[in-house]
C-alpha cells in the first residue's frame, strides 16, 4: 500500500505546488491523477519517487517512509517503484530485450550492467514479460524501429522487469492515437489487477480515465479537490477541478473498440490539461 500523509511541496512563500495531499493506495487499485495543467500532477509523482523533494508530510511504501531515506537507502527503496513515462524513456540503439532488461540494473553487479550480461532468471523473465505486453516477437528489433505503442509497451516491460511494488504511470497515452491509448490502458489496469499493484496515473484524458481507472483523484493548484470512483463524476466535480465550463458536451467517439473494459462512464469533453 501507498500512503501520502500531508503532502507539501513549497518552492518559496507564493509558490506551493501540492498542499495537504493525502489518500492511500491499496493494493491492486488503479488512481488515475486529474487535473488542469499546473494543479501538481507531475509533482505529485515526482515527489514519490523523490526526484523532487518534498517540503513536508509523508510517504509511506508500505512501512518505508521515502521521504526520510537516505542516499543509499533511497537507491535501494527505488526498485520498489517502477516508472512508466510519457516519452517512453527508451535507449534507441538498444534492442527491445535489452531495454526491459535495463530495469534489473538496479538489482546486479556493475560488470553484468557494463557487459549487459545478466543473470539466466532475468533473461527469462523478460521474456515472459515480453510475451505479456504482446512484444514477444520483436525482443531483438532496436528500439528506433517501433511504434509510439509499441515503445509504451517497452516501457511497460521495463518497469515491471524491476518486480516492483508500486507503478508510477506520467501521461502513457498523450503521444498516442485514441485506439492506441485505450489499448495501453487497458494492459495497464489488466497487469495492475494480476500482480495486484497499485499504480498512480497522471492521464489528461478524462474520458480515457473514466474507462480504465478504479477511482479518480482531482487536484486544483495543489490541493485534493475530488476523490471519489470514476462513475460519480459529475458536472460539479470537474467544474470544481477544472473551473467553469460547459460540461454537457459530449465527445464522439471515432473508434469504438468493443474490448474496452468499460462502456458505461460518462463522455465528457474540455478537460485537457
Amino acid at each position: 500500500m501507498l500512503t501520502l500523509d500531508k503532502l507539501t511541496k513549497t518552492y518559496t512563500q507564493q509558490d506551493t505546488a501540492l498542499s495537504d495531499v493525502t489518500f492511500q493506495v491499496p493494493r491492486g487499485q488503479v488512481v488515475g491523477l486529474i487535473g488542469p495543467s499546473g494543479a501538481g500532477k507531475s509533482t505529485l509523482i515526482r515527489c514519490i519517487n523523490r526526484l523532487v523533494e518534498p517540503s513536508s508530510g509523508r510517504i509511506l511504501l508500505g512501512e518505508t517512509d521515502l521521504v526520510n531515506l537516505s542516499s543509499g537507502d533511497l537507491r535501494q527503496a527505488r526498485r520498489r517503484i517502477g516508472m512508466i513515462f510519457q516519452e517512453y524513456a527508451l535507449v534507441e540503439r538498444l534492442t527491445v530485450m535489452e531495454n526491459v532488461l535495463s530495469g534489473r540494473l538496479g538489482y546486479v553487479p556493475f560488470w553484468r550492467s557494463f557487459t549487459r550480461r545478466f543473470p539466466g532468471r532475468d533473461i527469462e523473465n523478460a521474456y515472459r514479460l515480453l510475451d505479456r505486453v504482446g512484444l514477444l516477437e520483436h525482443a531483438d528489433k532496436r528500439a528506433d524501429a517501433l511504434s509510439g505503442g509499441q515503445r509504451q509497451r517497452v516501457g511497460i516491460a521495463r518497469a515491471l522487469a524491476q518486480e516492483p511494488e508500486l507503478l508510477l504511470v506520467d501521461e502513457p497515452t498523450a503521444s498516442l492515437d485514441p485506439k492506441t491509448s485505450r489499448q495501453i490502458m487497458r494492459l495497464i489496469t489488466e497487469i495492475c489487477a494480476e500482480r495486484q499493484l497499485p499504480a498512480i496515473v497522471n492521464i489528461h484524458d478524462v474520458p480515457l480515465a473514466q474507462q480504465f481507472v478504479d477511482r479518480l483523484i482531482g487536484l486544483r493548484a495543489g490541493r485534493m479537490v475530488v476523490d471519489d470512483s470514476p462513475m460519480s463524476l459529475d458536472e460539479a466535480m470537474l467544474t470544481e477541478i477544472y473551473g467553469a465550463e460547459d460540461w454537457n458536451t459530449s465527445e464522439q467517439d471515432d473508434d469504438p473498440d468493443p474490448d474496452d473494459r468499460s462502456q458505461g462512464p460518462m463522455r465528457v469533453a474540455g478537460t485537457a490539461t
